[in-house]
């Protein structure tokens, strides 16, 4: 009776964040994450990982900042934006340790995937990375699992 009175209202969602390096950075890993349609807490736990660290960020900051990161991947740009947005805003150096990186999200669940692989490669493409620094990414990660 009192739901035809007094109706409960959905809500207006927050609209999201303009995306910046480290949204971009983290909507990027969350996309690796979810290539294989398989989002384990694994790959969850390295995300915050990669970010407090590559941020200085707390444990709950990182968590937080991964969970804006993905509500932007499912409605925000593609690769090529939050890529672009990277290359702008961070040096080669630094952009090649993020496609390493991102290598330890696909593989934190202790196994290889193609759809990881394939979206890796693109995102490391976007980012501007070498085909050699993309090899021997790929290498050096495969061996550590």
């Amino acid at each position: 009776m009192f739901e035809r009175l007094f109706p409960r209202r959905t809500p207006e969602p927050k609209p999201l964040p303009q995306p910046n390096a480290q949204l971009a950075l983290g909507a990027l890993l969350v996309r690796v994450a979810f290539a294989d349609r398989n989002y384990k807490a694994s790959e969850i736990g390295q995300i915050d990982r990669i970010l407090a660290r590559t941020f200085g960020l707390k444990p709950i900051e990182a968590a937080k900042l991964r969970a804006t990161c993905e509500q932007l991947e499912r409605h925000a740009p593609g690769t090529p934006e939050y890529a672009q947005i990277l290359r702008e805003e961070v040096d080669y150096a630094d952009r090649k340790a993020l496609g390493d990186a991102m290598w330890t999200v696909a593989l934190a669940d202790g196994h290889s995937d193609e759809a990881e692989e394939l979206q890796l490669t693109e995102i490391e493409t976007a980012l501007g990375l070498t085909e050699i620094d993309i090899q021997a990414a790929r290498e050096t990660a495969k061996k550590g699992i």
